[in-house]
């Protein structure tokens, strides 16, 4: 078995070299640190668990059912990167009384935030919007790799757009650069919020709990 500061959480990096370096990182103060945090820790963990998997999938696409992988993992990406803004992690428990300060247990509530409040979704998805995608993509993707609703996944679509909400049509391609997006406004964030970055090291400390 593995030690604890032995198990990997980014790229070659693990919990033993994180656990060093978190040292440096004070909120509030120096920014150089923090870009190192976000490129070393958060978008290497990113790059090799989600974004080059898919660049994988969507190099040897053949438009036979790809985008249900790559929405799928769009996903369980889209949870994360929610969870590291507000430094929440995730619990199974049954009763929300059951949860610490910065635990949660329904993903749809995550899930949710990050469509509706969060660059550059939020111009696109309204709340009921938003809990829409979670019910009728999201959880049937994740669960039968299919959608409900009348949603359907496309791969391209105009320039930009990244549903077509009367037609019900999610291009998967214009999200992932949404998301791309997203990840490189949220590095602005960490090098010079200290909310934010208090939110970081919480969510990140957690990996290797």
């Amino acid at each position: 078995m593995n030690e604890p500061d032995s198990t990997i959480i980014a790229g070659t990096k693990k919990c033993g070299d994180w656990q060093a370096f978190r040292a440096s990182l004070l909120p509030g103060d120096d920014k150089a640190p923090w870009g190192v945090a976000f490129d070393d820790y958060f978008h290497a963990r990113l790059r090799y668990r989600y974004l080059d998997p898919i660049n994988v999938l969507r190099n040897h696409d053949t438009w036979q059912g790809e985008g249900f992988s790559i929405v799928a993992i769009h996903c369980s990406l889209i949870e994360f990167l929610e969870s590291t803004v507000q430094g929440k992690t995730y619990r199974y428990v049954q009763r929300d009384s059951d949860l610490g300060p910065y635990e949660y247990r329904r993903s749809g509530e995550i899930f949710e935030a990050f469509l509706s409040t969060r660059e550059p979704f939020k111009h696109v998805f309204d709340l009921p919007l938003a809990r829409d995608f979670y019910e009728n993509v999201r959880c049937p993707v994740l669960h039968e790799a299919r959608t409900k609703g009348g949603w359907r996944i496309w791969a391209e679509g105009p320039a930009g757009l990244i549903i077509d909400r009367n037609q019900r049509k999610l291009y998967r391609n214009n999200f992932h650069d949404a998301l791309l997006a997203f990840i490189q406004w949220y590095r602005g964030k960490v090098v010079s919020d200290r909310t934010t970055q208090e939110a970081f090291l919480r969510k990140i400390n957690s990996l290797c709990d």
